[in-house]
């Protein structure tokens, strides 16, 4: 039987893309430092994309960050979570892992903004294909332990739903505000869709299972 094209796997080679985008990351950051105007073209802000059909921006926000602490701790992510990700899904599998649930991430931002009239939101931040690798890690290596404020440690797959119950507490509260709690759930949500979808697995039963997620795409 011919294999879908949706779980037509890529051959596997592992060429460092983590460090790839977290070096396009940087250079756009200091672009926009020295062109200011950038910035706005670049975030994803709905009152453009509606009237000027900026659509490129549904991509281009996810490599825009408002500050240096702001791009630092979203870097930091992608260096500590991204490289064991890539290397389990092999480079091609993980660079539209994290372009595909970044820029979707970045389009339900959009239709929910759009609906609740925000036309003047700034989206911007890598947040969101972070957020995606993040749990896509958890799936790899549940039982992986992480410290939190380098003290306190956590299982990966518990951080995770730690972390979803905060998101969602924080979206529906409005506590955190200036934070993109939706684009961050939105990233674990179509994470979450991609490995079923497309790589065919269920996070669920690698989350209450305590059991690593599948192998390498070869």
């Amino acid at each position: 039987m011919k294999q879908s094209i949706l779980r037509r796997p890529f051959n596997y080679s592992y060429s460092n893309v983590t460090f790839l985008l977290i070096g396009i990351n940087i250079l756009v950051y200091f672009a926009n430092m020295i062109l200011p105007d950038t910035r706005v073209y670049m975030a994803m802000v709905p009152a453009l994309v509606i009237t000027k059909h900026t659509y490129w921006q549904f991509f281009t926000y996810m490599f825009v960050h408002g500050n240096m602490s702001h791009i630092l701790f979203n870097m930091l992510g992608l260096f500590f979570f991204g490289a064991s990700v890539e290397r389990r899904m092999g480079s091609r599998e993980f660079l539209l892992f994290y372009l595909l649930t970044g820029a979707l991430a970045g389009l339900f931002s959009f239709v929910v903004y759009y609906f609740t009239a925000s036309y003047y939101v700034i989206l911007l931040g890598a947040s969101g294909a972070v957020y995606a690798v993040l749990l896509a890690y958890a799936v790899y290596y549940p039982d992986s332990r992480i410290f939190i404020f380098g003290l306190i440690p956590v299982k990966a797959s518990v951080m995770v739903i730690a972390y979803t119950v905060i998101e969602l507490f924080s979206q529906f509260s409005g506590a955190g505000g200036g934070v993109a709690h939706l684009t961050h759930l939105a990233g674990f949500a179509f994470a979450f869709l991609y490995f079923v979808i497309r790589l065919g697995e269920n996070p669920l039963k690698s989350f209450l299972g305590g059991t690593r997620g599948g192998g390498p795409w070869r």
